[in-house]
């Protein structure tokens, strides 16, 4: 088994716009399908560190395939943490390492003050990705009206959108999007007309003097 997982780091394994060599953090995970196709993908889940707001028991109460999903992760060797808030998680030890991430994804934040959430989110993420062009902060959202009202890029401080790519559920296999409350909390929602939004720190953020 081991020569496996080095055959499996050793080579680039690519889903859309991640790969299994990047050090990945997903936050906000609804029943964490999109952690898992990426695991899927990569043959294993040892790069990726999935998250959730909830408790593991309010998941799996939420989405009925949360738990599922949550066990395969673990044995595919992703590390999943529960009850992490995008607001405060830069001081969060479970998730905080010396190595930082290459890449942290947020899709379809909705948590009431939406442009709260995101602006927050940013602030704590920025402190936890890479100091040059290989660290990125990814979120998907909804472009078309009213959505477009967010003005998603002036949510990001001194962060800088430099690409938006149209996104497709379909460039994902299994990866279920929720409503994330409600009755119908574990319901999908027509994701339509939406984006991935890539911000990267200002080349002075870089800076060792920073």
């Amino acid at each position: 088994r081991k020569h496996v997982d080095e055959m499996e780091v050793s080579n680039t394994i690519n889903c859309s716009h991640y790969n299994n060599k990047q050090q990945i953090l997903l936050v906000g995970e609804g029943d964490f399908s999109f952690s898992l196709c990426l695991a899927k993908a990569f043959g294993s889940a040892t790069n990726i560190t999935a998250t959730s707001l909830d408790t593991r028991g309010v998941r799996a109460d939420m989405y009925k395939d949360s738990k599922d999903n949550v066990e395969e992760l673990e044995r595919r060797g992703c590390t999943v943490v529960h009850g992490v808030n995008v607001h405060s998680m830069n001081t969060d030890c479970r998730i905080v390492r010396s190595v930082l991430y290459d890449r942290i994804i947020f899709n379809f934040p909705h948590a009431g003050k939406h442009q709260e959430v995101v602006r927050g989110f940013m602030r704590s993420a920025r402190e936890m990705i890479k100091s040059d062009e290989a660290g990125e902060i990814h979120v998907t959202h909804k472009t078309a009206h009213p959505f477009s009202n967010w003005n998603i890029r002036t949510l990001v401080g001194d962060l800088y959108c430099y690409k938006e790519v149209e996104f497709y559920t379909w460039q994902y296999p299994g990866y279920s999007n929720k409503r994330g409350s409600g009755s119908d909390c574990d319901s999908s929602f027509p994701v339509g007309k939406s984006s991935t939004f890539m911000f990267r720190k200002h080349w002075y953020l870089c800076l060792p003097w920073y």
